[in-house]
């Protein structure tokens, strides 16, 4: 499967403007945000955690902490959510540090959002086209209902984003995924307080 022009000469270059200017444009707000993160759950400020990148290449994503520190090992995630990381997941704030990632190559504007490692074995040969294309902040999955889709559809999206990137399901993708996190909808999945595990 070949990329055309925009993927392979314009795609890199535009994620790596967007990003800069955003960094720029929102570092007031993303700096009250992390002050808000700081007085309400303590340090770190930033969760960071290694997720499978473009061919599977593992990088550390970066988001503002959402969850208080686990009281025992094994304690769900639900129950270390607090009102607050609620907040911050539905309007998205705490992907907002992935500009960096996006800035340093590692991530996209719009693609797959960037899933653990150990997904990846669980994956179908058709789910794992995924990985042929750089993780993104927004995508056709978030734009399709984020965490509420089940885990088969979400990735169905994603591999059929990878399979054609254009410049046109781009700019589609992002429009339909602000207008996803705006709302705030698909923070969590039915029945559930976040997002479940994929479990193959």
């Amino acid at each position: 499967m070949s990329d055309g022009f925009y993927a392979r000469r314009c795609k890199r270059p535009l994620d790596a403007l967007l990003a800069g200017s955003l960094l720029v444009l929102l570092a007031p707000l993303l700096g009250l945000a992390t002050l808000a993160v700081r007085l309400a759950l303590g340090r770190p400020v930033l969760f960071r955690q290694v997720r499978a990148g473009r061919d599977g290449v593992p990088f550390t994503v970066l988001k503002l902490r959402s969850m208080r520190p686990a009281a025992w090992p094994g304690e769900p995630d639900g129950a270390r959510l607090t009102a607050f990381g609620w907040v911050l997941r539905a309007s998205a704030l705490d992907e907002w540090p992935q500009l960096l990632n996006v800035l340093r190559g590692e991530m996209s504007l719009v693609g797959p959002r960037p899933l653990p490692l150990d997904y990846i074995p669980l994956f179908t040969p058709r789910q794992r086209g995924r990985l042929r294309v750089r993780p993104g902040l927004m995508g056709l999955a978030v734009a399709r209902g984020r965490n509420a889709l089940p885990w088969a559809e979400r990735l169905e999206w994603d591999a059929r984003y990878a399979e054609r990137v254009s410049l046109g399901g781009d700019c589609a993708a992002a429009l339909g995924s602000l207008g996803v996190l705006l709302r705030g909808q698909g923070v969590h999945a039915p029945a559930h307080p976040t997002s479940p595990r994929l479990d193959g």
